[in-house]
């Protein structure tokens, strides 16, 4: 999810989320805290409050290194249809500074290059398996046919090429893929599958924005992994509590546990894309001078106005979009919670963002129109998070094999509300593939600020709840299912996954 400690415009940095200055514990020798937020842990307005203490302070960091900008992967056009090859191999890239780790990525080897999508458009990809088993590629948050959504249904073997097609039928707004096979979309995600998608559209909003790729349109994957020292990246719940492990924060592929990464913006007005491709942690961005940020999208697209926000809070697959005017250097921080058993704690100020600019941009436009559901004549809806030992749940079944897995069934045109409840005391990264929702309450509380825009990814904390509305259209099939899921990917794998059929009748 995107959420701030301060969500409505205008408001300042929020006094109760403290940051402290000065040199901290060592990342690599700080072993994780407290696993999750529970309700008791929310404040009225639905905010998770920073398990943060003393010994997780950050560290004085070393001289940056430039921001690496991931390839933009080029299509080719032909009667109508652009074309993209992506190649998922393995490699080896350094997650530890100066320690070699077996990886994996696409068309490179670790991560991958980024799409650029335009509404309305049809689109061809290639994808050539080079792994040693079965994956698939999940476009994250777009409105697609099942059949072309990456899901586990999608799986194709080593040596074999899947080739999705279909008309863009998003807006504007920050996408990513990843694998989504069943029982290996950790292990697989984790070792570097992982890259960024643009959805680009001709509204007025997004003439106004900054929109040149890797000059003021900059985007930002963050993932906080779990290593040993000899480089073995971790994914399961045995890796994961082994001896002796570092949990590194990566920018864009770059370690920045002991590096502040440097970017000199050439236009005033910047806009930066957020993705948490974590496994599992939290992770929230806020400025190191306590200024707020000014956000201009949630998961799903643009929200009606930009917004003064103290940070923005990302749960694992989650995204948000937004701007600075730069008059002078800011650095950006990273605060990372660990969301599962163990993983990262602390503060780290991973970018440092140096103008270099005389231009003067015109005031930002309304962004959107976003109208609330009226959802009184909605059909109504429970899925219950739960977990039986290491299991994880939906409504009572685990999600390892499409056969095992809780079904949702709806219709063409549906209208529903659903009442996400989280039984267990863990945290959640609640995810629904085909279509963006709106938030109705969290934790009780009525959304506010940022929290009105759209979404497909969300918080769920222990204990707690939401509420989420949604319209099911375009796409219905017989066969291919979607997929809900917890997007804490260790607990995908464990089987907090259902599967949602969508029907004509």
């Amino acid at each position: 999810m995107t959420h701030t400690t301060q969500p409505a415009s205008g408001a300042g940095k929020d006094k109760g989320q403290s940051k402290t200055k000065g040199k901290g514990m060592h990342r690599r020798k700080f072993l994780g805290g407290m696993a999750g937020a529970g309700i008791a842990a929310v404040t009225a307005g639905g905010t998770a409050i920073a398990l943060l203490t003393n010994a997780t302070q950050n560290k004085a960091h070393a001289a940056g290194t430039t921001l690496t900008i991931p390839d933009l992967l080029e299509g080719t056009t032909s009667d109508g249809t652009t074309t993209f090859t992506l190649e998922a191999k393995t490699g080896t890239s350094e997650v530890l500074s100066g320690v070699t780790s077996t990886t994996a990525g696409y068309n490179q080897s670790f991560l991958g290059p980024t799409m650029k999508w335009t509404s309305g458009d049809t689109v061809l990809l290639n994808i050539t398996n080079s792994l040693t088993e079965d994956t698939t590629v999940h476009f994250h948050g777009a409105h697609v046919p099942p059949s072309m959504d990456g899901g586990p249904q999608n799986a194709f073997a080593a040596g074999k090429t899947w080739s999705p097609t279909f008309t863009v039928k998003d807006e504007a707004k920050t996408l990513w893929y990843h694998p989504h096979a069943l029982g290996t979309t950790a292990e697989q995600a984790t070792h570097g599958l992982a890259g960024m998608i643009i959805v680009e559209d001709d509204s007025d909003a997004s003439a106004a924005l900054p929109s040149t790729y890797g000059t003021d349109d900059i985007p930002i994957i963050l993932q906080c992994l779990a290593t040993d020292s000899a480089g073995d990246i971790k994914y399961n719940l045995s890796g994961y509590l082994s001896n002796g492990l570092s949990f590194p924060l990566l920018c864009n592929g770059t370690n920045v546990d002991d590096t502040t990464l440097s970017f000199t913006a050439t236009k005033k007005r910047t806009r930066f894309r957020l993705l948490n491709a974590s496994p599992s942690d939290i992770i929230t961005v806020q400025r190191s001078d306590g200024a707020t940020l000014t956000q201009i999208a949630t998961d799903q697209g643009y929200l009606t106005e930009a917004t003064e926000v103290a940070s923005i809070r990302l749960v694992a697959g989650a995204r948000a979009e937004f701007v600075m005017e730069l008059s002078d250097a800011v650095t950006l921080e990273a605060v990372v919670t660990t969301g599962w058993v163990r993983g990262g704690s602390g503060t780290y100020e991973f970018l440092t963002v140096t103008p270099d600019t005389s231009d003067t941009p015109e005031t930002l436009p309304t962004l959107n129109t976003i109208t609330r559901y009226d959802t009184s004549d909605f059909t109504a809806r429970t899925i219950t998070l739960g977990q039986s030992g290491t299991t994880m749940t939906i409504n009572g079944s685990a999600g390892t094999s499409m056969s095992s897995m809780a079904m949702i069934s709806t219709t063409l045109g549906a209208e529903e509300v659903w009442t996400v409840k989280n039984s267990t005391q863990l945290e959640h990264s609640f995810h629904l593939h085909d279509v963006p929702f709106q938030l109705i309450s969290i934790n009780g509380e009525d959304p506010t600020g940022v929290q009105l825009g759209w979404y497909d990814t969300f918080e769920v904390v222990g204990g707690g709840s939401i509420e989420i509305a949604m319209k099911f259209t375009d796409f219905s099939d017989n066969t291919y299912m979607y997929m809900l899921h917890c997007h804490l990917l260790q607990h995908e794998d464990e089987g907090m996954m259902a599967s949602l059929m969508v029907t004509d009748s």
